[in-house]
């Protein structure tokens, strides 16, 4: 069996399609963008996330591959999208070649990644939580002005934002610049309390604490 690569899984046509069209049906139900800038992202940051905490290198290539394809069940249904992901995900890449352990631990975090159902049961699965929660930013927005719902106003009130492993004070740190002309911050909890809470979740599976900073005031 072959080492599946980020790059070849990057390029890969069905996972490719599966991620455009999971983006399609986000976008026809008003969500945000879960496209390829969302899933580059999540998979960088979670590669970051292992690397800074000294994981090996196989391990943070992973995290990655799962960061690329952890939405690909939005294809399916938005609901339990992360078990569909999950299935569609191991398949793909038992067919690409990949060997089965790592195709069950890509599995695995990608099947725990969504707030409703998520548990940070491997590293894997505490760096993707971080990685994908963390995401904010005006422009995942897709939708008018006129017809921006609360997520919108989050997002789009977000001027700026940072993930950052600081590994010998032992906290992930998440830093956001809030525009509160366009949305107050209890918006920002009223929406991302539970995603919050989740990344405390994973942050403390890693041995670390999680902190929330919004405009230079710590919140978690």
């Amino acid at each position: 069996m072959a080492l599946i690569t980020y790059e070849s899984v990057r390029k890969n046509p069905e996972i490719c399609a599966l991620i455009e069209a999971g983006n399609d049906v986000l976008g026809v139900i008003g969500f945000t963008d879960h496209g390829f800038a969302h899933v580059e992202l999540t998979a960088k940051s979670a590669y970051d996330i292992l690397e800074t905490m000294g994981f090996d290198v196989r391990t943070c290539e992973l995290a990655k591959i799962a960061g690329f394809m952890h939405d690909i069940g939005n294809a399916v249904n938005r609901s339990n999208h992360a078990m569909s992901g999950a299935l569609l995900a191991f398949d793909l890449l038992r067919t690409m070649g990949s060997e089965t352990k790592e195709a069950i631990a890509i599995m695995t975090a990608i099947g725990n990644h969504d707030e409703g159902t998520a548990n940070a049961v491997t590293p894997m699965c505490a760096a993707l939580i971080l990685a994908d929660k963390s995401d904010v930013r005006r422009s995942r927005v897709r939708a008018n002005k006129q017809e921006f719902d609360i997520h919108d106003r989050v997002n789009y009130a977000v001027m700026d934002s940072s993930l950052n492993v600081l590994k010998d004070a032992g906290i992930v740190s998440l830093r956001l610049q809030i525009d509160t002309s366009i949305c107050p911050v209890m918006d920002y909890f009223a929406i991302f309390l539970t995603r919050m809470t989740l990344c405390k979740s994973a942050a403390g599976f890693l041995g670390m604490d999680f902190e929330l900073v919004i405009n230079e005031t710590r919140m978690l």
